[in-house]
């Protein structure tokens, strides 16, 4: 059987340095390349041209192009490990361009690998796809390539971005359950509002008389959502659309997520999250040799709470002036003592990156404590909380039928 052949658009430079562009068609991008470099020519860029029809690859904006944290860990475990192989960078970068299951992150691994196949190094190429490569692993990497020891960073890395997946997954895992019984109950009152106690309106006004109070309460809610549910829908897919627009801005963030740290239940969690984050990332790039003024640059922005990132550019200045680490971090409220003191003791024996792992271990188990605890509360609240309310509508549906004697007498 005929291998099946795909046309593709390159760009490449001849043997006197000059750009060249042309199509080919090939099997695979490897295969191009292949016959590229057969020709004498260092491939730059190679990418299939679409052709339309059934066959046509449908993205879906958000879906199919999303990369997400997992997927970067995979990657750097999977480099890693062919690193420390024996097998070279532009060998295993191909490799990983061919079995990346995501295809958009297989897209910018093959543009990585002809970005270091024409000359330009696996750090700077990372930094060409910034929305793809944190900083963090980028500043690793580089540090890794000027030490010698790439295969060891990347294991870090690795290692750094799991963590923060199953620290994740814990969390999601733990609210799932909440958050499905509150969206049915949100669903199951407003079915009841629409559809269901607009008919008891209709035999409450046929049988005439007085309405309970309740009752009245219950039909008023129910004439307001009929009238205002698309404006009330429409407002909230508004406030989505600007949340998700200015979340990212200075000034939101500046309102809003010191807000959060101080929320009743959920302060002391995001708090514990946001210090896990900061002392995970830093121990991590010390390790690497990042120099710790750039380190503390990127651990306050990829801590995701603004209050941690203020905290980090003062220690930064206090180091930068050539005092202490922990001392400026005793004046936020944001880290506890505890934190402060170890990052102390691991400054005066020359074990900070050993310290901040061993803190960052300690406040995940916090946080799988915290979210255990807080499931464990607030899976019966919900219970009740579905039950009162739905209970209570079908009393206050009921409480006029009670008196129906009285009103044919």
């Amino acid at each position: 059987m005929a291998t099946a052949t795909k046309k593709f658009d390159y760009s490449v430079r001849d043997a006197q340095g000059k750009m060249q562009k042309g199509s080919i068609e090939a099997p695979s991008e490897a295969a191009v390349a292949g016959r590229l470099r057969e020709m004498g020519l260092a491939p730059v860029a190679i990418n299939e041209v679409k052709t339309g029809g059934l066959k046509t690859e449908i993205n879906i904006p958000g879906i199919s192009n999303r990369i997400k944290l997992k997927d970067i860990a995979i990657l750097s475990r999977q480099l890693a490990t062919m690193i420390a192989s024996g097998l070279s960078l532009l060998r295993s970068l191909s490799i990983l361009a061919d079995q990346t299951e995501n295809p958009a992150l297989a897209r910018i691994i093959a543009e990585v690998r002809n970005d270091v196949e024409s000359g330009v190094s696996l750090s700077a190429a990372f930094g060409k796809h910034p929305e793809t490569f944190p900083p963090l692993m980028i500043n690793m990497v580089r540090a890794g390539e000027v030490g010698g020891f790439l295969d060891s960073v990347l294991e870090s890395v690795a290692k750094n971005f799991e963590d923060e997946v199953k620290l994740r997954g814990k969390i999601k895992s733990a609210m799932t359950y909440p958050v499905v019984v509150f969206i049915i109950a949100i669903v199951a009152v407003i079915g009841m509002l629409l559809f269901i106690v607009p008919v008891f309106v209709e035999m409450f006004d046929n049988l005439g008389g007085e309405l309970p109070a309740p009752t009245k309460i219950l039909v008023g809610l129910s004439t307001f959502l009929k009238v205002g549910f698309v404006p009330i829908v429409i407002a909230i897919f508004v406030g989505m659309f600007l949340w998700k627009k200015n979340r990212q801005k200075l000034e939101f963030r500046e309102k809003v997520e010191p807000l959060f740290l101080k929320l009743p239940v959920f302060g002391t969690l995001i708090q514990k999250i946001a210090v896990s984050r900061f002392t995970r990332n830093l121990g991590a790039m010390l390790r690497a040799g990042v120099p710790i003024l750039q380190s503390l640059d990127i651990v306050g922005e990829a801590s995701g709470n603004i209050v941690i990132e203020h905290a980090a550019k003062d220690v930064r200045e206090s180091v930068r002036q050539g005092n202490s680490l922990a001392k400026p971090l005793s004046e936020h409220p944001v880290f506890p003592p505890m934190v402060v003191q170890m990052m102390a003791v691991g400054e005066d024996t020359g074990a900070l990156d050993d310290m901040l792992d061993k803190i960052a271990d300690f406040y995940d188990q916090e946080v799988e404590a915290t979210t255990d605890a807080l499931t464990s509360l607030i899976e019966p609240l919900m219970i009740a909380v579905l039950g009162g309310v739905i209970g209570g509508m079908i009393i206050a549906l009921y409480m006029p039928i009670f008196g129906v004697f009285e009103l044919i007498n």
